[in-house]
């Protein structure tokens, strides 16, 4: 199928996706798709034409084109890109995409490869399919929000991990590229259903076997990962800080005890006493309120406590490992994560920077064969 000239490095070089401009998970995935090398193609409105991103970060490593999906022409332009692409991703509401001529059965006739990947909160059927919705309704309804926080307060809302970015973006990229290892090998595309409440309740697998297994309780702050466990959770610094105490593991445990001189204090003798957790989480309380978060970072570190420094979102791209891997960068100012995994063998670049909106209009429409004349109406139209 016809690429882009130049495809960037990564092993999804030579990989073509179309991205019907959305919001939040679906650009997420794009980038995903576009920082292993894809060529990730979006198509965003006609009236944003000539602006910035307002997702420098989301958007990096894409081509942008504008073009106007209530017309009739557009549409036939999308379906040309469509012809020569690997993947189509879109997070419309179901029946949105079939209403305006770019549903699953129109594109795969066109192209009987393309991976059609569909992002949605609920899913493309059920009850609730056609219901409006965000994050924190998806994993309330998945059950993962009901499970966080402590027992006498609000459930936290954890940012929009678990259902946008988790439970949705990523579901639908690895559903895309398994649906892309399918069609090389049968010759055949196919749709991929990625619903954020499927993605949320497979992110539980873990806690429900724990359940299954006895090991767990339906109870909020009442098991080993959720808080309740006074050496899996956070502590409050001298100065405001926080540190994270992960010290789970007998070893570390009688390491991290070692290094509070607690290791003779009765009251830490049965790790797993959960009678005894209440109280030894006030004396761990007490214990990390006596000192800063650099004079706990300082104590801890190169130690097998398994305890670190809380930190914000900018003083994590400046930790000594993060520096040492390159796992933050910052392009034109704008602070952001590297590519993700990293692959050895076809190791991916540096992103390119959020392209300007449409910038890539006529490009994109030379490489599918359509003419000057039907580009220069395609712009006057938009």
């Amino acid at each position: 199928m016809t690429t882009k000239p130049s495809a960037p490095a990564g092993p999804l070089s030579g990989i073509r996706v179309v991205e019907l401009g959305g919001i939040g998970p679906g650009p997420f995935a794009g980038m995903l798709l576009a920082d292993q090398g894809a060529d990730v193609i979006r198509v965003d409105r006609p009236a944003e034409a000539g602006t910035a991103s307002r997702h420098p970060v989301l958007h990096r490593g894409r081509r942008s084109v504008t073009l106007d999906l209530k017309d009739p022409a557009g549409i036939e332009a999308v379906l040309a890109v469509v012809a020569t692409a690997d993947a189509l991703i879109e997070g419309f509401r179901p029946g949105v995409a079939e209403r305006l001529g770019l549903g699953p059965d129109v594109c795969l006739a066109r192209n009987s490869r393309l991976v059609y990947g569909r992002m949605t909160g609920w899913g493309q059927d059920g009850p609730l399919s056609q219901a409006p919705g965000h994050d924190i309704n998806y994993i309330a309804v998945a059950g993962a929000l009901g499970a966080l926080g402590a027992a006498d307060e609000h459930p936290p809302v954890p940012l929009n991990l678990f259902g946008d970015m988790g439970g949705g973006g990523m579901l639908l990229a690895l559903g895309v590229t398994t649906a892309l290892l399918s069609a090389r090998t049968t010759g055949r595309g196919q749709v991929v259903d990625a619903a954020m409440t499927d993605g949320t309740a497979v992110q539980l697998s873990l806690i429900h076997g724990l359940l299954a297994a006895g090991r767990w309780v339906d109870e909020r702050a009442s098991n080993l990962f959720d808080g309740a466990a006074p050496f899996y959770r956070t502590y409050r610094t001298a100065d405001g800080g926080y540190m994270a105490v992960g010290s789970v593991e007998p070893q570390f445990y009688a390491t991290l005890l070692d290094l509070l001189g607690l290791s003779d204090d009765p009251l830490f003798a049965r790790q797993l006493d959960r009678g005894a957790w209440p109280a030894m989480g006030e004396r761990l309380t007490q214990v990390f309120a006596r000192r800063t978060r650099e004079e706990w970072t300082a104590h801890f570190d190169g130690t097998q406590a398994c305890v670190t420094p809380v930190y914000g979102l900018t003083e994590a791209a400046h930790h000594p490992h993060n520096v040492a891997r390159g796992t933050y960068y910052t392009d034109g100012g704008v602070l952001q994560p590297a590519p993700a995994p990293r692959f050895l063998g076809t190791p991916a670049g540096t992103p390119g920077r959020a392209p300007v909106v449409g910038a890539h209009t006529r490009e994109v429409l030379a490489e599918v064969g359509l003419d000057a004349t039907k580009m220069d109406a395609l712009a006057s139209s938009a």
